[in-house]
């Protein structure tokens, strides 16, 4: 099993088209855990973290998005995955 975790930004309309709540409920099925929440400019942040397939599969994911969204950019850097909390929540 290799445990992975990344931040990741995306950018496009993703804000008050159900982003934060399809994001959380995708991920749960990954068995995903971490966090996402809205940013002040208008992008949407996450960090995820769990099965290195998983993660991936919901990077790939996170460039298509929920039927409204328009994604422009998903960018990722790596994280600590000592650091991601339990569950998947959405924080802001």
């Amino acid at each position: 099993m290799s445990r992975t975790a990344l931040r990741v930004r995306v950018t496009g309309r993703v804000q008050g088209v159900a982003f934060r709540a399809w994001t959380q409920g995708q991920a749960r099925a990954r068995g995903l855990t971490g966090w996402v929440r809205n940013e002040a400019d208008g992008s949407v942040s996450a960090l995820i973290a769990g099965e290195a397939d998983a993660v991936a599969g919901m990077v790939e994911a996170l460039h298509t998005g929920p039927g409204l969204a328009r994604v422009e950019s998903v960018e990722t850097e790596s994280a600590d995955p000592a650091l991601v909390p339990d569950g998947f929540a959405i924080t802001g």
